[in-house]
């Protein structure tokens, strides 16, 4: 009989090898040699070149040739624009990329009847990422609802925490997915470097929140007589009526089957379900932006993608289960243990100072997250993304294309300058933009982060951080810490002490719109575990131009500097309690933050708040909020409708006061936001004057706003940033969003397009399948990668878990590197003699540097 383990090992080994054919059908490789670029495909492990063309016609129909002058000398985004559309069926989509009416489907798809239609098609290619998942949301509010006044049983922990043991996790994924997918129960990815940290902790709580109807049934029905409610006849009523559970499905992937399977199961214990069917655009307004206490929904059916390969994924427990994670009603109506808010609060701000003490921490995480439960999960997909062969682009090892950084900076038709691409996505213009607290959909996000950038480029096999917008950067933290460095962009230093400056800006001071010397706010000096120094380029303000024509400026950096405090503080007339958790997680770690020079931009930040690389201890304050990037100006806008009453930044704040949702593209505040231009330009508007008049002119910010009015009286709109693409227009009635390119854009187009193949390893465990009891037993790991070994330098961990044949975890332990590609499992006679006569299971974990998804493999044997 395979347990459980069993599946999530050959499922693991399916999404980072076999089932996704990572190579066959890859994106062709071009190299450039003499005058021309010659297009490479692999088919089935080799690499076939253009002098046998007709052998991978399927692939390639003619060779494309590419004067390298031009591109060498080519700024900014290679096609002249995108065209993006709706389509929310996968199989259409595949059907439409065939005749050529789109020309990439950027949706993380698991079907596997459409899977093998691309396969098939000599004119189709995908790219395979593994960080979609999906979940069941619930409505914590109540336990009485306040718009229904009908009973919420979700609303109590232990309910939400039996829920896990209602789902049937395996059964979902072999049935929905096809197999492309493994069950999933922990806020962690199952290819990830944590979920390998905690490997022993993950298998425990698996096992122990396995499917068990029964259990679940009996657990809700003890809860369910606590509230007061009677199982009658079968089914359970509150005051005379039925217990009916609203389950908000999403339709247009698997989770409308979903939906069903979970409303099939609630009422096979005694519920009375009403399954509600909604696209995104139609759900969202319920379950993200809308008041859970309303009682519209009970249980949503909850999708998500991680959009770069996770380096800690410790931040998860605060983002998924307590107020800190988004600006929205739902979390900001989570209610937790307040052991286990301490706990994420901790792992958040990297609260502790070794990897083991990591490691506890994320470990009594994980198991008070099943308490809390605010969500059951359900698996992580082995998804692909379809496109057309003639035309490349970068994606994301987690993200795929529509959640990579770099696809506005790579998309072209091969070898091609110039012309327009078309994508299709599921849904488009989903809820409003606006840079501060906006939409947050996969959908809207990747047409958000092409029109714009960061300081920094999440490098898309490991996550690590390149510089996009800095130069370089200089890194100090505490001695003892475990801190390492990979890239050369950033110089490492370890210190004994750090201490925070007196002139330091430490906080805030919202009402006289001044910052707070470290001086002022603490009594005594205060140390910190952190130090960045950023360097920005010399030529930063003129070569960076927002897409009105705006130069880049230091009034741009301090705005974002400002808003990371003013938005939650009550004497702020821009007060938003949904920022106050982020604001007060933020604070519990920040100490100060110090401009050494405006001019070439040099900023020095202090923190308590550390990572495990180097990369990603580098505070940038570049002017890219949590839903895109913002100018000055065009914040201010918004900020003054805001303080006019006449709309909010954030969805909860919007419904709060009764007024709009900001969107800076399209809609009624499109005109509300126009009054506030013509307000500001009358006057020359500076915001929060007594700080930033030190940095910005009256003459300065008149220029911006005409800049920004010309803008507008061109597009209709107020949406700009500084990245690749610009928004040429977005309509909202026929769901389709057009961009342009950025012809200022400063970068050369090859910038980003040397990225190699992810070295992901392929393992194989070999050795003996009957052990003696009480006997060694050695096993072999091999760690290839196309072929060759993998060099031990490259490995960072190689460990191996045995279970019995109970399905109990007997013990955890790291192989030995024998040589490159080789290491070592022993079992001791200690170990085997613990183990009864049966089958037993070995599985071995390799984490890479190269690459922050593991690879595994297992090996049964049986003792006798």
């Amino acid at each position: 009989m395979i347990g459980k383990r069993s599946w999530w090992a050959s499922a693991l080994l399916v999404l980072v090898a076999a089932a996704m054919v990572l190579s066959a059908c890859g994106q062709p490789q071009v190299q450039v040699v003499k005058e021309t670029v010659v297009v490479e495909v692999e088919k089935e492990g080799e690499v076939v070149e253009k002098e046998v063309v007709k052998e991978v016609e399927k692939v390639v129909e003619k060779e494309v040739i590419v004067e390298k002058e031009v591109a060498r000398s080519l700024t900014g985004a290679w096609v002249d624009g995108v065209v993006i559309v709706e389509e929310p069926s996968a199989d259409a989509a595949v059907a439409r990329l065939e005749s050529g009416d789109i020309d990439i489907y950027a949706y993380t798809v698991s079907n596997p009847e459409v899977l093998a239609k691309v396969e098939a098609s000599p004119n189709l290619q995908y790219a395979n990422s593994f960080g979609s998942y999906n979940e069941l949301t619930f409505n914590p509010s109540g336990p009485i609802f306040e718009g229904t006044g009908k009973l919420n049983p979700f609303a109590v922990a232990r309910v939400r925490e039996a829920m896990n043991w209602l789902i049937d996790r395996e059964y979902l994924v072999q049935e929905l997915l096809g197999g492309l997918g493994i069950p999933r129960w922990l806020p962690f990815n199952g290819a990830s470097n944590d979920y390998a940290l905690v490997a022993d902790v993950a298998r425990k709580l698996e096992l122990e929140y396995a499917y068990n109807k029964d259990k679940a049934a009996e657990v809700i029905s003890e809860e369910m007589v606590a509230l007061g409610a009677e199982l009658v006849d079968g089914k359970w009523q509150y005051e005379g009526e039925p217990v009916e559970i609203i389950v908000l499905i999403r339709t247009e992937d698997e989770r409308r089957e979903v939906g069903d399977y979970v409303a099939s199961q609630l009422e096979d214990i005694g519920f009375t379900a009403t399954r509600d069917y909604k696209a995104s655009a139609d759900a969202s307004p319920i379950w993200l932006r809308g008041n859970p206490a309303d009682g519209l929904y009970h249980i949503y059916t909850g999708g998500w993608i991680t959009t770069v390969v996770p380096r800690d994924l410790g931040d998860n427990f605060a983002y998924f289960y307590t107020d800190m994670g988004l600006p929205f009603p739902l979390w900001q109506a989570y209610e937790n243990d307040p052991a286990f808010y301490e706990l994420a609060t901790k792992l958040e701000n990297r609260d502790f100072t070794t990897l083991e003490e990591r490691r506890d921490l994320t470990a009594q995480a994980l198991e008070l997250s099943f308490k809390e439960s605010h969500r059951v999960w359900l698996w992580d997909q082995a998804s692909f993304a379809p496109y057309r062969t003639d035309v490349q682009v970068a994606a994301d090892l987690y993200g795929s294309i529509s959640g990579s950084w770099l696809w506005a900076f790579t998309i072209q038709r091969v070898g091609q300058v110039g012309g327009t691409v078309t994508v299709a996505m599921p849904g488009i213009l989903t809820e409003p933009w606006n840079p501060i607290a906006g939409t947050n959909w996969i959908y809207d996000m990747m047409l958000v982060r092409s029109t714009g950038e960061m300081g920094y480029m999440p490098d898309p096999y490991t996550g690590l951080y390149w510089p996009q917008r800095v130069e370089r950067a200089e890194v100090t933290v505490l001695e003892g810490l475990p801190v390492g460095k990979t890239l050369n962009w950033v110089d490492l230093q370890f210190a004994e002490e750090i201490v925070v400056p007196d002139d330091a800006w430490a906080d805030w001071d919202a009402a006289e719109q001044r910052f707070i010397t470290a001086g002022e706010k603490y009594t005594e000096t205060q140390t910190v575990a952190r130090k960045s120094i950023v360097y920005y380029p010399d030529d930063l303000y003129e070569t960076v131009k927002w897409h009105d024509g705006s130069s880049f400026s230091i009034a741009d950096v301090l705005m974002g500097m400002i808003l990371t405090f003013d938005r939650a503080q009550e004497e702020s007339p821009y007060y938003d309690a949904a920022a106050v958790a982020s604001y007060n997680s933020f604070m519990s770690a920040f100490r100060g933050v110090k401009i050494l020079s405006t001019d070439p931009l040099i900023i020095e930040t202090y923190s308590n708040l550390w990572n495990l690389d180097a990369e990603l201890n580098v505070t940038f304050w570049w002017p890219y909020y949590a839903q895109g990037q913002g100018s000055w100006h065009a914040v201010t806008l918004g900020l003054m409708a805001e303080d006019a009453g006449e709309a909010a930044f954030s969805a909860s704040k919007a419904d709060e006061l009764e007024v709009e949702w900001l969107s800076y593209i399209a809609g009624p505040t499109i005109s509300i936001l126009k009054g506030q231009l013509d307000a500001a330009l009358a006057e020359s508007f500076v915001p929060y004057a007594p700080t930033m008049g030190d940095y910005l002119t009256a003459a300065e910010a008149k220029a911006r706003y005409e800049n920004l009015k010309a803008w507008y009286d061109q597009f209709g709109h107020f949406w700009v940033g500084t990245g690749p693409l610009y928004l040429e227009r977005a309509y909202t009635v026929e769901k389709t969003v057009s961009l342009k390119r950025n012809a200022e854009f400063p970068d050369l187009s090859e910038k980003w397009t040397g990225f190699a193949e992810p070295m992901l390893a392929d393992v194989f465990v070999d050795g003996p399948d009957r052990v003696t009891i009480g006997s060694e037993a050695i096993y072999d790991v091999f760690v290839d990668f196309e072929g060759d070994p993998y060099p031990m330098r490259d490995i960072d961990q190689v460990s191996y878990l045995v279970f019995d044949a109970t399905g109990e975890l007997v013990t955890v332990g790291n192989a030995v590197a024998v040589d490159d590609g080789l290491w070592e499992v022993v079992l001791g006679a200690d170990l085997t003699s613990q183990l009864a006569a049966g089958s037993n299971r070995l599985e071995v974990v390799v984490v890479s540097k190269r690459v922050a998804v593991p690879s595994t493999d297992a090996l049964v044997f049986v003792t006798q």
